[in-house]
């Protein structure tokens, strides 16, 4: 589907900046009221969003705009996303609204929705809305307006909610965490999910004032996280991105988690929960989704524990595709999207972290003893120009040199070629055992395209 407005995850863009300037979005509230309105009479919608100054304004012209056509609307003020997802199941909602832009600096802003099931949308209601966009608006007189209200126990449900996911006969008393929610939409809420679990909690990135959201802090810039787990001596630290859907974590020594081992850790501990309870594992763990950057070192070992391993394309929205698709739960990118669909319908960075946790609470293992055996494989990844109108796709000196290099890596190592969606790049990445090799290898796949 060609789009105008939507791209993989909603809208964004810099605010201010066509088109997240508070014209269209009333205008765009006002045309997605219309489409609910097809098939629902007195729609009820659900706003969350996080804690950019620019979400009051975008606030209250998706207020303007859901009212304008007849819907009502529910202000949950600053939760995670997944939160919104949650609530908007839990409260029987038509939709649900998220302002965010997630892992991006405070300047920039999006809108997202989830459905009535706490689910990304389809393409073909995107389609739907980007057409009534298209089309003079259509104002309900003053009898059928919309109303609004706040949901002022929005966090306290969410918590709840989390903490359910965690399982009633353990605890995280004796723990210390550092909680770094990167001035973010958790920054109440995180925090005091891993405290009423009974963990010892030092919270960081926990101060917004509408322009430092992931500022230095949070799940893309952990280094923050890792200085304060050992000048605290911490157990361990968690860090989040802006709207609390991705997830890193750190251990007492400092070392980083990232999502595909994570990913690994939740499905090797639900294989051995099965295995401890003399069961075998049914469809819906017979695999796992990760992307097409997922390294195959998990894959490997994924693959030695019985499980299927499928790659989708990059973006948290292709791997639940796929999920959906194969019937699976389990799934995730190494950037720390994690979704894991029996305990909810969307990548959640709380609730991924306490599945991590529950892995080393109930095996009582640090992080890194329940990796043991597998060991990233170094990848290299190098950016090649393209020439004006180089069609690399049809370069078979290149397509013959990866298959030698393919050949030669054998069950060591993988080769990945992939174009920018915004640049004239050619990225090149190759995965190997050995760290030099990889180097080498991408490097000889360089050279061969500059000299096509």
């Amino acid at each position: 589907m060609s789009r105008t407005y939507f791209g993989t995850d909603g809208i964004r863009g810099t605010v201010g900046q066509a088109p997240i300037t508070p014209d269209f979005v009333m205008k765009l509230a006002h045309a997605v009221g219309r489409v609910l309105k097809r098939t629902e009479a007195h729609p009820t919608v659900l706003i969350g969003k996080d804690t950019r100054i620019s979400g009051y304004m975008l606030e209250s012209a998706l207020e303007s705009g859901f009212n304008s056509a007849g819907v009502d609307v529910v202000l949950l003020g600053p939760v995670p996303t997944p939160a919104v997802a949650y609530l908007t199941r839990a409260q029987r909602a038509s939709l649900g609204v998220v302002i965010s832009a997630s892992h991006n600096p405070f300047p920039d802003n999006g809108i997202k929705f989830f459905s009535a099931q706490g689910t990304k949308l389809p393409d073909a209601w995107e389609a739907a809305v980007e057409q009534v966009l298209t089309e003079p608006p259509v104002w309900v007189d003053s009898a059928g307006l919309g109303k609004a209200r706040r949901l002022d126990d929005a966090a306290g449900r969410y918590i709840e909610f989390c903490k359910s996911t965690f399982p009633n006969d353990l605890t995280l008393k004796g723990m210390k965490i550092v909680v770094d929610a990167a001035h973010g939409a958790a920054y109440q809420i995180a925090p005091m999910v891993f405290h009423e679990l009974g963990a010892e909690v030092v919270a960081i990135g926990c101060a917004p004032d509408g322009l430092n959201i992931n500022r230095g802090v949070g799940a893309t810039h952990p280094q923050a996280l890792i200085e304060a787990v050992r000048a605290h001596g911490a157990d361990l630290g968690v860090a989040l991105d802006g709207d609390a859907d991705r997830l890193q974590l750190v251990d007492r020594q400092g070392r980083l988690f990232n999502g595909d081992e994570l990913l690994y850790i939740i499905a090797n501990e639900r294989l051995h929960r099965m295995h401890s309870r003399g069961l075998a594992p049914g469809p819906e763990l017979a695999g796992v989704v990760g992307t097409l950057m997922t390294n195959m070192a998990v894959e490997l070992a994924l693959k030695a524990k019985g499980l299927a391993f499928v790659r989708a394309k990059v973006g948290d929205r292709y791997v639940l595709e796929e999920l959906e698709a194969r019937g699976w739960l389990l799934g995730g990118e190494g950037s720390g999207h994690l979704l894991t669909l029996d305990r909810h319908t969307t990548g959640d960075g709380l609730v991924s972290a306490l599945q991590v946790l529950l892995a080393s609470v109930r095996q009582g293992c640090e992080l890194a003893d329940l990796l043991k055996g597998v060991e990233l494989f170094p990848q290299t990844l190098l950016s090649v120009r393209l020439r004006p109108g180089q069609d690399w796709q049809r370069n078979t000196a290149l397509a013959s040199e990866i298959q030698a290099v393919e050949r030669e890596l054998g069950n060591n190592g993988r080769v990945l070629v992939r174009p920018s969606g915004t640049e004239p790049l050619l990225r090149l990445m190759v995965e190997a055992r050995d760290a030099a090799v990889a180097q080498a290898m991408a490097e000889r796949l360089a050279r061969t395209l500059e000299a096509a």
